[in-house]
C-alpha cells in the first residue's frame, strides 16, 4: 500500500449545474494507506479459498481475462457487497469519493488526468468476433504521483459512497462519506471498455450496489493509526 498524505484539493470540475461532478468545491481529507494497485484476481482467489466465499461472475472466462489464468491482472464481475466484503477480510474498506479523487489527482493540480492532461491509449472497439479486450495486468503502466498504478483505466473501482448526481451541491467539506441514502454506489477511473472522458480524475459514475461487471473492480484503502 502506498501512504497519502492529508491535504486540501479542489473536488470536481467547472461550476454549471447539471453535471455530476459540478461545481467544484474545496475538500480537505486525513491520510490513509491505498492499494498500489486494483486488487488481482490472485488476491481475490485467496479470498474465496479461505472463506468459500463465491468466485466473481465471469470467472474463468478468458475473453475477460478472469480467473486462475490470469491471476495478475484486475478482478472483475464482482458487485459492491463483494467488494466490501473482500476489504473487511483483507483488513482494509473501500475509499471514499473524495480520497479516491484526491488519491487519483497525485498531488497535481487542474489535471484532467492522473498524469497530465491527455488521454492517447486506444479504447476497446468492435471487432468481427467481439470485443478487443484491452485490460491489463497491474502495474503495466506509468503510475501518478503518489506511486498509484492505474487510476485512469483498466477497471472502474467500486467506491464506498452512495451515489447522487447533485450530491456536490451540498457536500461536507472535511472527509466527506457520501450522501446518506440511495441506492447505487458510486464507481470512479474508468476502464479499458470506455473512452477518454470516463477517465477523467473527476468523472462518476453511480451503479446498483448488485451490479456484476466485466469491467468494474475494486481497490482498496486503510485507515492510518
Amino acid at each position: 500500500m502506498v501512504l497519502i498524505p492529508a491535504g486540501e484539493f479542489i473536488m470536481g470540475k467547472g461550476t454549471e449545474q447539471g453535471n455530476d461532478f459540478s461545481p467544484a468545491h474545496k475538500v480537505r481529507v486525513d491520510s490513509f494507506l491505498m492499494d498500489r494497485h486494483e486488487v488481482t484476481n490472485g488476491e481475490y482467489l485467496a479470498f474465496c479459498n479461505e472463506t468459500g466465499y463465491k468466485f466473481p461472475e465471469f470467472w474463468n472466462t478468458n475473453i475477460f481475462k478472469s480467473g486462475e489464468g490470469f491471476l495478475n491482472y484486475p478482478v472483475v464481475g464482482i458487485n459492491w457487497m463483494d467488494a466490501m466484503r473482500y476489504a473487511k477480510w483483507a483488513g482494509k474498506r473501500l475509499p471514499t469519493e473524495a480520497e479516491w479523487e484526491y488519491a487519483a489527482r497525485g498531488g497535481l493540480t487542474d489535471n484532467e488526468y492522473p498524469n497530465g492532461n491527455t488521454w492517447t491509449k486506444e479504447k476497446a472497439k468492435q471487432e468481427p468476433d467481439g470485443w478487443k479486450n484491452l485490460i491489463c495486468p497491474v502495474e503495466q503502466d506509468q503510475p501518478n504521483g503518489y506511486g498509484l498504478y492505474d487510476m485512469g483505466g483498466n477497471v472502474w473501482e467500486w467506491i464506498s459512497d452512495i451515489y447522487s448526481e447533485t450530491y456536490y451541491q451540498n457536500s461536507e467539506s472535511y472527509n466527506p462519506a457520501g450522501p446518506k441514502t440511495g441506492t447505487n454506489r458510486v464507481i470512479r477511473s474508468g476502464s479499458w471498455h470506455s473512452g477518454a472522458m470516463c477517465k477523467k480524475v473527476y468523472f462518476r459514475k453511480g451503479l446498483p450496489a448488485n451490479w456484476c461487471d466485466f469491467a468494474v473492480g475494486l481497490r482498496c484503502v486503510k485507515d492510518v493509526d
